[in-house]
C-alpha cells in the first residue's frame, strides 16, 4: 500500500469516526463538550446518519473490505440507537 493510500485510508476512517461521534452526540449518547451535557437533536442525528448512508452509496465498490465493514457497522449502530424506544 502506498503512502497516499495509507493517508486516504486514515482520513476516511477519521471522517466516518467524526460523523459517528457527531451523531452519537446528537442522539444524547455522548456528552457535548461545549456544554457538558447530553443533548438530543433527533432531526440532526437523522441527517448525520443519512450523510453516512450517502457516503456508503457513493463509495460502493471503491472501498477496501475493512473500510466498507467499518462504515456499515457505524451506520447499523447509529440506526439502532436512533430507532430505540424513547429516543426523543
Amino acid at each position: 500500500m502506498s503512502d497516499n493510500e495509507k493517508l486516504y485510508k486514515s482520513l476516511f476512517t477519521s471522517l466516518v469516526y467524526t460523523l459517528n461521534m457527531t451523531a452519537m452526540q446528537q442522539l444524547g449518547q455522548v456528552i457535548n463538550p461545549m456544554t457538558g451535557r447530553a443533548e438530543k437533536d433527533p432531526e440532526q442525528a437523522n441527517l448525520t446518519i443519512e450523510m453516512l448512508k450517502m457516503l456508503a452509496e457513493k463509495t460502493r465498490n471503491n472501498l477496501a473490505a475493512d473500510e466498507e465493514s467499518f462504515l456499515k457497522q457505524i451506520i447499523d449502530q447509529l440506526t439502532a440507537h436512533y430507532n430505540m424506544p424513547g429516543k426523543s
